[in-house]
């Protein structure tokens, strides 16, 4: 959506009784249709200090799911809905999902209940965290070339949250069985929600656990986007990720506790040529630094992002566990 952008009629002032933004001003009467929104919607972002790295990273695209959802549009046809005009009733709901977003920094994927990931929508709400992994590319290429066969298999997801990872590796493995834990009940509702729409809970196995424990047999695929943010760095992260769930965020001092307990317990999980798929994000380093002797793969993403380990079974070795101290699940 990369049209110029009209200058917005509202500034945006501090609330001192919220400690938040609000915008100044309301929807001109002028702004009627779904691109003069999309416009001006951008412009109250860009003069605000909300935080872009829910699922979008920019104000534009942020502006656009803000006012496509709220308008039922369809996000395939591009900008040729860009002169439908709006209903008063949609212009209350997108100044007040603005006013929201802006004054009480929640992220707009949690206050329209829908976030984006491999192509697909998915429910979400702040039981879970919001799904905005770059896993998503390897997922859709059906992890090739790592593994060895998408033909029948069988996956393992450790801290699935709102289960889009779950869903997104049964879409592209249509011939697999998933089980999916999380330590969190509340997450695994949210999770529920999104397997029953994609109609898959015949192949995804929704499961409460603790990383590992409860969980039985070996698999062909072990995929994980753990926790991994240090926990001293909670006070710096901007407002928005207040809103997220912190046993979705947060791994330890250095961020690798929940890594940790993956890579030292993964082989008595994993077949013979089996492959792990860990997400660490920014401790990409540190990891390397705490696991000096596992040979670790880190995949070049063409759509951004860093930060994904992939480890072969083999190369995992039966001696994983001893390669640093932590906690082993088994």
């Amino acid at each position: 959506m990369g049209h110029s952008i009209l200058h917005c009629a509202a500034s945006v002032q501090r609330n001192e009784l919220d400690g938040g933004d609000v915008a100044d001003s309301k929807i001109p009467a002028e702004v009627k249709t779904a691109g003069a929104l999309i416009n001006w919607v951008t412009a109250c972002l860009d003069s605000s200090d909300v935080f872009f790295g829910h699922g979008t990273d920019n104000s534009r695209d942020e502006a656009g799911a803000l006012v496509y959802h709220v308008m039922q549009l369809d996000h395939c046809a591009g900008n040729r809905d860009y002169g439908v005009r709006a209903s008063p009733q949609a212009l209350a709901e997108i100044q007040t999902l603005l006013d929201t977003r802006i004054g009480k920094r929640v992220p707009m994927p949690y206050l329209l209940n829908e976030a984006w990931f491999a192509g697909r929508s998915f429910y979400v709400d702040q039981r879970a965290l919001i799904p905005r992994s770059p896993l998503a590319e390897l997922i859709v290429a059906g992890f090739t070339p790592w593994l060895a066969s998408a033909d029948d298999g069988s996956a393992l997801e450790l801290g699935t949250g709102s289960g889009c990872i779950a869903v997104a590796c049964a879409l592209a493995l249509p011939h697999w069985k998933i089980v999916a834990t999380d330590i969190s009940e509340t997450a695994l509702e949210v999770a529920r929600i999104n397997v029953d729409r994609y109609g898959l809970s015949a192949r995804i196995q929704l499961l409460k656990a603790d990383m590992f424990a409860g969980v039985s047999g070996r698999f062909d695929l072990i995929v994980s986007n753990p926790p991994y943010v240090p926990a001293a760095e909670s006070d710096d992260l901007p407002a928005e990720y207040g809103h997220e769930p912190p046993v979705a965020l947060y791994s330890g001092p250095d961020g690798l506790d929940s890594a940790r307990r993956i890579l030292q317990n993964a082989r008595n999980h994993l077949n013979d040529k089996g492959l792990l798929v860990l997400e660490v994000g920014e401790q990409r380093e540190c990891l390397e630094a705490a696991f000096p002797r596992l040979p670790l793969t880190w995949p070049e993403l063409d759509r951004g992002g860093r930060g994904i380990a992939v480890i072969t079974a083999e190369d995992l070795g039966p001696s994983a566990g001893a390669l640093v101290t932590g906690v082993n699940d088994d």
